[in-house]
């Protein structure tokens, strides 16, 4: 029985179309963060996309324990998949750098953005919220991301795994279909709408992260 529903009736926008409209703003402006654009300008140094990946590997630690819990729901395990799995190469990458993210603490921002992610094992809904803002991401933007880090700062390539995904063929088909299994998810208009106000809350989130990275730099 399909359970897709986006709003009164079938005529109303898909979720992805949804998620994307709602999102554009929060989006542009963590995307235009002053951290982010001085680290994407080469205004910075490798430190510093060092301090982000440190920061990350927190984030994902989250976001995939949350996710591994919540893999046979029939809401979450639509879009959970090994072949995103980022954690274990995020951590390699640290390590070249000769960094243990164990060694390290999250920031404040970082921690409730955790929280964030940790409070949404009971509701699917919410969860695949961060999960597309972040995996959603890194398959498009962070192809730029791991681009620009190599060009400014010299960053070998394999100290930038994590922004590798060798069991997907192609990124753009992929993400499509990625799409297509949010388009389907069987929600309700309600957890629909829940779904939304968490991706806006996310990209709020890492927003929040890059202003306390910019502050740390200052310092």
């Amino acid at each position: 029985m399909s359970a897709s529903i986006s709003g009164p009736g079938t005529a109303g926008p898909s979720i992805s179309q949804r998620l994307r409209e709602a999102t554009a703003v929060a989006h542009q402006r963590a995307e235009h963060a002053p951290f982010i654009d001085d680290l994407m300008s080469g205004r910075l140094d490798s430190g510093d996309y060092q301090r982000l990946a440190v920061q990350l590997y927190f984030v994902y630690e989250a976001l995939e324990a949350v996710g591994d819990g919540l893999a046979d729901d029939p809401v979450a395990g639509a879009v959970v998949d090994d072949k995103l799995r980022r954690l274990p190469r995020l951590g390699a990458d640290l390590a070249s750098f000769g960094i243990d993210p164990r060694s390290c603490a999250p920031l404040p921002t970082v921690a409730r953005y955790v929280e964030a992610i940790e409070a949404t094992r009971d509701d699917p809904a919410r969860f695949v919220a961060h999960h597309y803002t972040r995996y959603l991401g890194d398959l498009s933007g962070g192809q730029v991301v791991a681009h620009r880090m190599r060009e400014h700062y010299g960053v070998d390539a394999s100290a930038l795994s994590f922004y590798s995904f060798d069991g997907i063929e192609k990124l753009k088909r992929y993400k499509d279909a990625y799409r297509a299994r949010l388009d389907a998810l069987p929600l309700d208009a309600a957890a629909t709408e829940r779904l939304v106000e968490e991706a806006i809350a996310a990209f709020d989130h890492n927003q929040a992260v890059f202003g306390d990275l910019d502050g740390a730099d200052a310092a």
